[in-house]
């Protein structure tokens, strides 16, 4: 099928000036019968009876309040917002077990926020691994500041994903059990997305300069993306802007976003597609039900025929987004005062496909973390408190921090640090080995995103400054991962947190609803915050074993 573009603000025009405001949505969650791909009808997570999800727009200054209504009936949930700090109300952050218990069915829930930070972000379910169900949608923040306002004339938002046709808790509990899946693959999409659709339109003026925000919100998928005979100038990746760097295809892991330029040809003589299509090297293996391609069209004319095949191309020679250069030019952070180094890899767990981070797989604790830091006092700057289970690191308010990952797997991994944007240092190449600690080939002004691809068999060095206090995961941002216990959680400046902040009334209530406790260690001791007796140290049984 044939899709003309009409989902709320996939078009945008160029954003103006205004005063800071209150931006309010009302969001029922519920399931909607979908068929995406013209494959396999199946029910899919919606909001107020619709799916797509709809974009969050706002302005620079504006305050967000998405007030949610649990309606799936059978499943709890909750929205991260991708990318978002959330400076000052980190109990908005969204990952479940982590700032908040999950909203169960029935339930309420208000998310209510400033955003002060500009760019192209997502949101989505942080909870059971549910988003690759299609509870996913953009979040565009206009910036009236832009250093690129009055290069382009309209916007246009692009999202790839990938598709699966069975639900996430089934593919969950087969990847995570050993004895129905022993080679510890992780399941394989069925088809690739654009705009939650295939063979979608843009319509095109001759001379124009478009600026498109393209967003992966991809469960595992990695994807390239081409224009055919268009090339893209970046000016954004994941909030940040950059110097100008042309490309012909950019390279795309789940939950990255990059903002391109693209100039319209000078006539409408004719239209042409744009490509996107998975990285293969992802899968363990490629069944034969894989679609890993997906086509949109630039419409210049719509009584000229569309283009009758995709772009062929012999390889992809994507842009290495370590090269691109931020425009703030920020430059290299100095040297750490603390350093992490978290050493990845996969094993079995009790029958269980798990990830682990030295030797730890995470798993939800009895207390949600950022409830234990505001309510053992003093005590908060031990890491035990967070129970080991938590894979937990406590940071030093305005240190210098450095993140070392060292990957042992046999693939590549995209990792993802929620409240903040990092410093790419060092990112080796495949099969490096781990990061020996020379710093000679740092770059004076590093790259800087919210989620980067480790190599294979390589390593990672990051870094960023410890000035957003809260608690805020450190994780894989491939979904299946995550359920796999490829975490690891930041206790930022838990002392300054105490002091600025609390958790909402209602929030708490929504705990108390669930029987889960607010207060205490790990294991929601309250009067020794050190004894951990009862903390969850294992993951929790598979149905499917």
């Amino acid at each position: 099928m044939i899709f003309y573009i009409g989902f709320l603000a996939f078009l945008l025009a160029s954003p103006k000036i205004a005063s800071a405001v209150t931006v309010t949505y009302n969001w029922d969650v519920t399931w909607v019968n979908v068929n995406p791909d013209d494959r396999h009808a199946r029910p899919a997570i919606g909001i107020n009876g619709q799916w797509p999800c709809p974009p969050i727009t706002a302005n620079v200054g504006d305050q967000v309040v998405i007030n949610v209504k649990n309606k799936l009936g059978n499943e709890t949930t909750s929205i991260h917002f991708h990318g978002l700090f959330q400076q000052g109300t980190n109990s908005m952050d969204g990952p479940v077990g982590v700032t908040q218990c999950p909203i169960p069915p029935g339930g309420s829930f208000q998310y209510a926020f400033n955003i002060n930070q500009s760019g192209t972000y997502w949101y989505h379910s942080h909870d059971s691994g549910q988003y690759p169900d299609g509870f996913r949608g953009p979040i565009i923040v206009h910036d009236p500041t832009s250093p690129y306002i009055g290069q382009y004339d309209e916007e246009l938002v692009l999202t790839v994903t990938d598709w699966y046709h069975d639900q996430a808790p089934y593919l969950i509990n087969t990847y995570l059990s050993a004895a129905k899946n022993p080679d510890g693959g992780e399941p394989v999409p069925y088809s690739a997305l654009f705009n939650e659709a295939q063979n979608i339109k843009f319509s095109i003026s001759p001379g124009k300069t478009y600026f498109v925000r393209i967003i992966s919100m991809a469960a595992f998928a990695a994807t390239y993306v081409h224009f055919d005979q268009h090339e893209m100038t970046i000016i954004e990746i994941d909030g940040v802007y950059t110097e100008k760097q042309t490309a012909n295809t950019i390279y795309v892991t789940a939950a990255q976003r990059y903002g391109v330029l693209i100039k319209a040809k000078p006539t409408a003589s004719k239209n042409y597609a744009f490509l996107g299509s998975f990285d293969l090297n992802m899968f363990d293996s490629v069944p034969g039900y894989l679609n890993p391609n997906v086509t949109g069209y630039l419409v210049y004319d719509e009584y000229q025929p569309l283009p009758a095949e995709p772009p062929t191309l012999s390889s992809f020679n994507a842009i290495d987004d370590f090269t691109l250069v931020p425009y703030d030019q920020q430059a290299l952070l100095g040297n750490p005062d603390q350093t992490i180094t978290l050493n990845m890899d996969f094993t079995v767990i009790d029958g269980q496909n798990r990830a682990v981070f030295n030797n730890v797989t995470y798993v939800d604790q009895k207390v949600p973390s950022l409830m234990t830091a505001l309510s053992v006092g003093s005590y908060a700057t031990n890491p035990k408190v967070y129970g080991t289970g938590s894979n937990p690191s406590v940071l030093h308010y305005n240190s210098i921090v450095e993140i070392v990952v060292n990957n042992f797997d046999t693939g590549g991994h995209p990792f993802h640090l929620h409240g903040h944007q990092f410093q790419v240092a060092a990112r080796s190449a495949v099969g490096a080995g781990t990061y020996n600690g020379d710093t000679s080939h740092f770059p004076a002004i590093p790259m800087r995103r919210d989620t980067v691809m480790t190599n294979t068999g390589g390593y990672l060095v990051l870094r960023y400054k410890a000035d957003n206090p809260g608690v805020f995961l450190f994780h894989c941002h491939i979904e299946w991962h995550v359920a796999a216990g490829l975490s690891a959680t930041m206790v930022e400046a838990p002392l300054e947190l105490q002091k600025q902040q609390s958790i909402p009334a209602a929030q708490l209530q929504t705990c108390k609803s669930e029987g889960i406790p607010t207060l205490g260690n790990a294991a929601a001791n309250t009067q020794n915050p050190l004894n951990l007796t009862g903390a969850n140290t294992a993951p929790p049984p598979n149905p499917m074993g």
